[in-house]
Formats: structure tokens, C-alpha cells, sequence
């Protein structure tokens, strides 16, 4: 029984991982990290919902750490197959997943200083190391676009340009059991009409089964062109430096949407729509991810562009802590793009601390924003926010421009789904918050039967039979509840609780009415019972 298994992306946008389940062969679609509250981002740190020594490969849709962060950790627990990737892909994840290994073991560091200083003598360990990482770099197999790969008995896959990221693929796969042939289609993660390095996403038609991505599935965005998005751009730059100068903060996922930024920054001074000011990439990553995309400069659009801004005299890279802190010295107008995009990690951290108390500080927000995290947190309108446990009151202007985004809005969405009939047997949506995959269910409803648009949960396992998809019963308690999926949750609120602790006390009246509010908290907890 030909078998499909969501472990990631389900109801949720990130940890995509995909089984596709023949029998005799497992094939894994993707193996991300979770990111989100500390809820789903814990699931991590849990044993794999399968045996990663029972894996014969996997393949792998694009390099981003919500699709790949978690291949060190599969091959440190066993999986020695190998990993089908693009050579694009390939080569972003030689610098992108140690990055990642080196993250964790740094923050895990840090944890643990905390953790001891407050009394708390269990250490935590790093998902993996960058060690780790590197163990997983030699499993890898660069593939070409177009052609098809055996990588498993009765398997084989054919890459299809996805339009999302330097080499990022939707994968075709083919797999025979007991004599029966069936065609899957997986989208990885689309992009949109106006990448600006990026061609169109294709694929192929009259496929049985189509696993798509939901991230924008409830939004429909304005037109835009290129032109129109770097006005827009220039416009919220200006806006930042004339009313406000100090900085312009810009957090960014170090791959692609960097260098994007990058490109139309430096246009847009060299062609005077914006005054001239130094542009930090700080981001050691971004810089090691930027000599990836220049040595394939050829195969993406732009590329002369992207050559130009490289070389301009505008543009500082820095790699070290120092250079870093160092930024906090300048005092005209600057501009600084930091990872990571949803400020969970990395440098932005530390420029966030040192701006978004000061009013002529701008952070500008230019993708996705999951719910839970920082990101997300800022774009809807908190007032003070926890970073590293640190109280700090946002008087910063947090602004959003999303034309930047590398995946497919609604409209697109649709129409890639569209371009793909006849679809044969059923639509699964995933990589979505639920409002999103539901959006996209009803759009996609005008040309599917919506019978056939399938909306897994996490770890559900699908049989693909002659009949259609038929969801069967899994082994084991489940690893986290629906609800606790794209939401967020009791770290989120406790956060917000602290937080409004704090003004409640400052806001009282005087000693008295403070030494109420806080006799008041003590008698919650009090009757709350041991349990807190």
C-alpha cells in the first residue's frame, strides 16, 4: 500500500517533512526545522516520528532552514542514504546548515549560563552542531532540472524550477508498487510573478496527486512590477530617514530576500531616488550565501545587477561580533539588513535592543512573519516586547512591506494549482496556517472537486489508492495538538503577562496602589495551588 505521511508543514508553515511510504522503500520529502513558539520549535529538540535508518533517501525541494534545518540531525541519528538536491541547492546548504548547527550551539550556551545562574542544573543540548552539519554535507547528490533521477528502487523524481530561491525545485515523483504507477507532485515552496532573481515557477500536468504550499492562501496583493516595488521601497526608506533618521532596520533571511533588498537598494541610490548612506548587511551568513549566488549568477535573472550592487561602494559585509557592535557607533542615517527575517535569532536581536526603543529608529518587516514569533509579535502592534528575557518598550516605527516575500500569493497559487490539471486523484494543502489553507481550498474549489482537497494534520498518513487518498489510522500518540499548531501559546502569554505585570506596577498611583496590585498578584497564585 503506497502510504503519505505529513510530519511537517500540517496546518502549520514550517518543519516541512513529508514520507512517501512504497512498502519495500521509504522516500523523505524535505526534513525542516520548526519554527514559530517555543511550542513548536521543541519539537525539534524530539526523536523523528520515524526510524531515520529506515529512510533509503531524501530529496530535498529548496535550501531554506524550514525545509532542510533538520537533514544534520537525521543523519546524526542514523539515515546514511543520500540527499537529492539541485547543485544550487547543495551549495547553500554547505554554508547555510552549519550556520544553523553553529546558532544552536551558541544559544544553547547562553541557555545554559542563564539556566545556571538561576538555578536550573540541567543542561540542555544543541539539536546539532556544526559538526553535525557537515556530516550531512558529503550524503548530498546534486541533480540537474528536467531530467529524471532513480534515487530508491521503484522511485525516481524529476526537478522543476520552482521560482522561489536559487535553487529551489517542485519535485515530480513517480513510484510503482505491486505494478501500480503513481504521479506525485510536491510544489516545495512557489514564488511569485515579480522575483526579481527568479523565473516563473513550471511543472507538470496530469499528475494523480499534488502536495501544495498555502503560505499566502488568504492573501491577494496588489499588483506589482519591479519598478513599482522599488518605489515603494524607496518610499519607506525616505520616510525613514526624514523622519526619523538614526537607523533603518531591515530584518531579512539571509538567502535570496538579502540580496534582493541589496539589488534595489543600491539601484535606487545610484540612480538618486534615494540619498546615499552605507547599507550593513551584517549577517556572516548572508555574506558567505551571497558568494553562492554570485558564482551562480548565471543561472538567475538579474544577474548583472546583482554583480553591480556587489561592487558598490555603499554595501559594508560584516563577519565578525566586533564589526558588528561596531555599527552601533555610526550616527547619520544608516541602513542595517540582519537575519534572521522573523527575528527569532541571529544579529537583529542585538540591533532591535539598541532601536526599537528610540523613536528615530524604523524596522522594517519584509516577509512572512509566523505566528509566535518576534516578527509577527512587532507587526501587530505590541508595545513592549521580551527579548533574551530583557524588558524593552517599542517607540520605533514598525512598518511591512510584503512585495518582497518569496512565495506566491493566492492568485498565483491558484493558478499554478490550475496550470497543473488534470489532477487525477486529490490536492493535499500544506505549509499554511489554517486560515490560509482554508482560503485556498475554497479559491482552488472552483476548479477541483472539493472532495479531493485534503487538508492533513500533523504526523496523518494518507493511502493513496486507485479510489483516491484515504486518511488511515497512525501508530502513536500524537506529538503535539492541532491547536497548538500556527497559534500562540503559554510562552507567548506568559511573556505578555510579565509584560503587562510591569505596567500595571509602574501605572499605579503610588507605593500604596503598587503594593496592591502586587498583594493582589500573590493571593492569584496563592489560590492557584501547588501546581504553579
Amino acid at each position: 500500500m503506497l502510504r503519505l505521511t505529513f510530519h511537517g508543514a500540517a496546518l502549520g508553515v514550517t518543519g516541512s517533512c513529508f514520507v512517501l511510504d512504497t512498502g519495500p522503500v521509504r522516500v523523505l520529502i524535505d526534513c525542516g526545522l520548526f519554527q514559530g513558539s517555543k511550542t513548536e520549535k521543541e519539537l525539534n529538540y524530539r526523536a523523528f516520528p520515524f526510524r531515520p535508518e529506515s529512510i533509503q533517501a531524501v530529496v530535498l525541494t529548496h535550501a531554506h532552514i524550514d525545509h532542510s534545518g533538520l537533514l544534520p540531525k537525521l543523519v546524526r541519528e542514523g539515515f546514511q542514504g543520500p540527499i537529492y538536491a539541485t547543485r544550487a541547492t547543495a551549495d547553500l546548504c554547505s554554508v547555510m546548515l552549519p550556520d544553523s548547527g553553529h546558532i544552536q550551539e551558541m544559544e544553547v550556551e547562553q541557555l545554559n549560563r542563564r539556566n545556571a545562574r538561576r538555578g536550573r542544573a540541567a543542561a540542555v543540548e544543541p539539536i546539532y552542531t556544526a559538526d553535525d552539519a557537515a556530516e550531512a554535507q558529503r550524503l548530498f547528490k546534486p541533480v540537474e532540472l528536467g531530467g529524471w533521477v532513480a534515487v530508491a528502487d521503484g522511485v525516481r523524481v524529476r526537478f522543476w524550477n520552482a521560482g522561489h530561491l536559487l535553487g529551489s525545485a517542485a519535485i515530480e515523483v513517480e513510484a510503482i508498487e505491486n505494478g501500480q504507477r503513481t504521479r506525485l507532485l510536491f510544489s516545495g515552496d512557489l514564488g511569485p510573478a515579480h522575483k526579481l532573481l527568479q523565473s516563473d515557477p513550471a511543472g507538470p500536468q496530469d499528475v494523480d496527486y499534488v502536495v501544495c504550499e498555502s503560505t499566502y492562501g488568504d492573501t491577494d496583493r496588489p499588483e506589482v512590477t519591479p519598478a513599482s516595488r522599488r518605489a515603494l521601497l524607496r518610499d519607506e526608506v525616505q520616510a525613514a530617514r526624514r523622519t526619523h533618521g538614526g537607523a533603518l532596520l531591515i530584518p531579512s533571511f539571509a538567502v535570496e530576500r538579502t540580496q534582493e533588498l541589496l539589488v534595489d537598494l543600491v539601484a535606487l541610490m545610484g540612480s538618486g531616488e534615494l540619498p546615499q548612506a552605507p547599507i550593513f548587511i551584517d549577517s556572516p551568513l548572508a555574506g558567505r550565501a551571497t558568494a553562492v549566488f554570485e558564482a551562480h549568477a548565471g543561472e538567475i535573472e538579474n544577474g548583472d545587477a546583482f554583480r553591480r550592487a556587489l561592487s558598490s561602494r555603499h554595501v559594508r559585509f560584516t563577519d565578525t561580533v566586533e564589526q558588528s557592535k561596531a555599527i552601533d557607533r555610526v550616527r547619520s542615517f544608516h541602513i542595517i539588513i540582519a537575519a534572521s527575517g522573523m527575528c527569532e535569532a541571529g544579529r537583529i536581536r542585538h540591533h532591535l535592543k539598541e532601536w526599537l526603543w528610540r523613536e528615530e529608529g524604523t524596522v522594517l518587516l519584509v516577509g512572512f512573519q509566523a505566528q509566535g514569533t518576534l516578527g509577527r509579535i512587532l507587526q501587530d502592534g505590541a508595545s513592549r516586547v521580551r527579548i533574551q528575557g530583557e524588558e524593552i518598550d517599542v517607540r520605533a516605527r514598525i512598518r511591512s512591506l510584503d512585495l518582497y516575500s518569496g512565495h506566491a500569493d493566492a492568485p498565483e497559487l491558484a493558478a499554478w494549482l490550475k496550470a497543473r490539471l488534470p489532477i487525477q486523484k486529490g490536492v493535499f494543502l500544506v505549509h499554511g496556517e489554517e486560515p490560509a489553507i482554508m482560503a485556498l481550498k475554497d479559491r482552488a474549489s472552483s476548479f477541483l472537486p472539493t472532495g479531493r482537497i485534503l487538508t492533513p494534520r500533523l504526523d496523518e498518513s494518507f493511502a493513496l489508492t486507485p479510489d483516491g487518498a484515504q486518511s488511515i489510522e497512525t501508530a502513536g500518540p500524537s506529538r503535539i495538538r492541532p491547536e497548538q499548531i500556527g497559534h500562540l501559546d503559554w510562552h507567548n502569554d506568559l511573556s505578555r503577562l510579565l509584560l503587562d505585570i510591569g505596567d500595571a506596577v509602574r501605572q499605579a498611583a503610588d507605593e500604596r496602589a503598587r503594593r496592591v496590585v502586587i498583594r493582589r498578584l500573590r493571593r492569584a497564585l496563592d489560590e492557584s495551588g501547588p501546581a504553579h
